[in-house]
């Protein structure tokens, strides 16, 4: 009997199918200073324990994308070690924070399977949660990957569609119970511009730039344990259509983060993902800029000290943002993420 595998393909799915992801997983302060490392994050309730007590916290928290980069690989050797790409996401929600030293397992669910008319490929449609150590769920989100077959003349014949939602209502976004900015510092944090400085429709060009590294984007991919053969194998990726190593997608959606606190530095927690895809891909020697625009605000009831930013980032590569390059423009060539989310902000208003 074989012990080693090839991973699933899509004949290997099935609507409804549970699956149950090794291997849990401690995040550290090694692993927050690494993606701090990586990323070069200055988010000042991640960066500083006194600045996340000030704002009535117990610590500085793990970034929530760290969180979702490490739930997201405990599912990639059963989801999508065998997929050509990553395509969406939707339904993100951050349920609850998580800290240094909290250990994270992962579960997901096929809500929908659709093969490809080219009969090569297939799309698995799946829902995940991540849980912590006191069986508490941290996370969960919808995703869709293209996954190869293993035999192009097995047709399949199951195939359904999940209906997602556009956005997370903002009703539905979960602040951190401990959470106070009555007292957030600006000054520290780096911005003076709070919520109530930001309107619907404004543009945001972020200015700076990084550009990837494979020594960088390969550390970061394994940080997470992620082990899609798209990243590593040099010699299998000669044969894809990209002919080379691909960036993990969730890379660009950290280094987006990270440059995006040049206009929006105080906004300091990601609440979710509303949808998300990777317009094309990206490989080491891209230098990626991004840009940003407030798609909607949302003040929650009864509070006064912080309110909900939706925002849209667009990350492109070789190409500087002051002209907000976008899917269905001439510069979408160079586009290499489209991210809807929402992000918390304190706002200015006095405190009563």
């Amino acid at each position: 009997m074989a012990k080693s595998t090839s991973g699933n393909f899509f004949e290997d799915f099935w609507l409804g199918q549970e699956i149950a992801h090794a291997v849990p997983r401690t995040i550290t302060t090694g692993d927050v200073a690494l993606y701090s490392a990586l990323y070069g994050m200055r988010f000042a309730p991640q960066s500083s324990d006194a600045f996340a007590q000030s704002l009535g916290l117990p610590r500085a928290p793990i970034d929530n994308l760290l969180l979702f980069h490490v739930i997201f690989g405990k599912t990639v050797p059963d989801v999508s070690l065998n997929a050509v790409a990553n395509l969406g996401y939707a339904e993100c929600r951050f349920l609850t924070p998580a800290w240094p030293g909290d250990s994270f397992t992962a579960k997901s669910e096929v809500i929908g399977l659709r093969e490809n008319a080219s009969g090569k490929t297939g799309i698995v449609y799946v829902r995940s949660i991540g849980i912590n150590q006191d069986g508490v769920k941290v996370l969960e989100f919808v995703r869709w990957v293209m996954v190869n077959k293993r035999d192009s003349a097995d047709k399949t014949t199951e195939s359904h569609v999940p209906q997602t939602s556009s956005s997370v209502q903002g009703a539905d976004l979960v602040v951190p119970p401990a959470l106070d900015a009555s007292a957030y510092d600006p000054v520290l944090a780096g911005s003076p511009h709070f919520f109530d400085d930001y309107q619907v429709g404004e543009k945001i060009d972020h200015i700076d730039g990084m550009t990837i590294e494979d020594s960088e984007h390969q550390i970061a991919t394994r940080l997470y344990q992620n082990t899609a053969k798209g990243h590593f194998d040099a010699v299998q990726q000669k044969a894809s259509r990209f002919g080379r190593r691909i960036v993990y997608g969730g890379h660009i959606m950290s280094l987006a983060r990270s440059l995006s606190f040049n206009g929006l530095a105080n906004g300091v927690f990601v609440a979710a993902i509303n949808g998300g895809r990777h317009v094309n891909p990206a490989a080491a020697g891209d230098t990626v800029y991004c840009w940003s625009e407030v798609l909607e605000k949302h003040l929650f009831d009864g509070r006064r000290d912080i309110g909900a930013l939706r925002i849209r980032t667009v990350a492109a590569k070789d190409m500087a943002c002051s002209e907000f390059p976008a899917p269905g423009s001439e510069n979408e060539p160079a586009v290499l993420l489209d991210l809807d989310y929402w992000l918390l902000m304190p706002r200015r208003e006095p405190q009563t």
